[in-house]
């Protein structure tokens, strides 16, 4: 039985016929530049997930560099971030000439390591981007603690963690700004690239809403230094369509993470903790195995797709040298980049391919 890794089409089938008439209808109309569909976009997600307000964006790096201009953060500042993620989750601090500082993360979820952001804390540090990695809320009351503390700026990059909570609380808006992406592959996926912008605090949406079109808020005046982070209405549009059947399809993920949990009897497998501070939705399922290596080619000879989601930490990556980072610096991190495996968890994912991948993993 073949499982793919992942199988776009079969969710963007299902709703061809809808997205292609809310696609008709703003070509016809014309709203290719925000307009109407963002605007519905733009509430509806805030109304579904729980935020006060919510600004579309073209892509899931713009909001992360409009939170890093918001900030403040300039050259000379540090801004915490861990090594374990993305790329695009540091981008934003270099796009403004701040310095990206790692700190390293926890082994059972991923996430951020609170105690080692305390440490990694210097007298300029300015922020701190916490990452809620593969849909698992990273552990904000502590981090959170920590900040104020040291009166940092708190960025969340929700990029795979959308409709995921932290106790009662959606992710985004614990810290001062959040930021989401709606890649295709992502839990909420466009049609390209698009992105969201969400806070609690009115000014700092304000600012958002200023920056995404060119510093305005008033066509042809410029307050301030802005950007071009505009959600394309065909993007709007086709999230619209989508955004109604979320919470099913963060659903059946976390159906299917449940049963791997239950499953999966593999020897010296690691597989991710659950923690009872927050609801995953589970934008990954990535265990860990010593012999990851051969347990991924003994998968691929089963046809199960798999994927290697990070095989690289950020602090040994070729553009960050100049960081002075190496080998050994962030065990943790580096520990999970040479031993993790993504398996298969898709919402169109049957039964019988998960019992497949089951099988499979215990047959290793």
């Amino acid at each position: 039985m073949k499982v793919p890794f992942l199988e776009l089409s079969l969710q963007h089938r299902a709703l061809r016929t809808e997205a292609l008439a809310a696609l008709a209808a703003t070509y016809d109309a014309t709203r290719f530049c925000l307009g109407k569909d963002v605007d519905d976009f733009e509430k509806n997600f805030a109304a579904t997930l729980g935020y006060p307000r919510a600004l579309g964006m073209n892509s899931g790096t713009s909001p992360l560099h409009a939170a890093c201009m918001i900030a403040g953060f300039r050259p000379g500042d540090e801004v915490i971030v861990p090594p374990f993620t993305f790329i695009s989750t540091v981008w934003g601090v270099n796009y403004v000439g701040a310095t990206p500082v790692f700190a390293d993360i926890e082994a059972a979820t991923f996430n951020l390591d609170p105690a080692r952001l305390a440490a990694a804390i210097t007298p300029r540090t300015k922020g701190v981007i916490v990452v809620h990695l593969f849909g698992q809320p990273a552990r904000m009351d502590e981090i959170m603690t920590i900040a104020r503390r040291h009166n940092l700026f708190v960025i969340e990059d929700c990029a795979q963690a959308v409709g995921a909570r932290y106790r009662d609380t959606p992710v985004g808006i614990i810290g001062d700004a959040g930021t989401f992406s709606f890649y295709p592959t992502k839990n909420l996926g466009g049609c390209g690239e698009g992105g969201a912008f969400v806070s609690r605090r009115e000014e700092v949406h304000t600012q958002a809403r200023h920056i995404r079109v060119h510093g305005s808020d008033r066509r042809y005046y410029h307050d301030i230094v802005g950007a071009n982070f505009r959600m394309e209405g065909f993007q709007g549009a086709v999230l619209n369509v989508k955004l109604p059947h979320l919470a099913t399809w963060n659903a059946r993920r976390q159906a299917i993470a449940a049963r791997y949990l239950s499953g999966i009897r593999l020897a010296d497998v690691i597989l991710p903790a659950t923690p009872d501070y927050g609801a995953s939705v589970w934008h990954q399922f990535t265990l860990r195995h010593p012999r990851r290596d051969a347990l991924r080619e003994h998968l691929a000879k089963h046809e199960i797709g798999t994927d290697l989601i990070y095989p690289v930490p950020l602090h040994l990556q070729k553009c960050y040298t100049v960081l002075g980072y190496g080998p050994g610096a962030f065990p943790v991190a580096e520990q999970a980049a040479a031993t993790c495996l993504s398996l298969p968890i898709f919402p169109e994912l049957t039964d019988a391919q998960l019992e497949h991948v089951i099988s499979s993993i215990n047959s290793f």
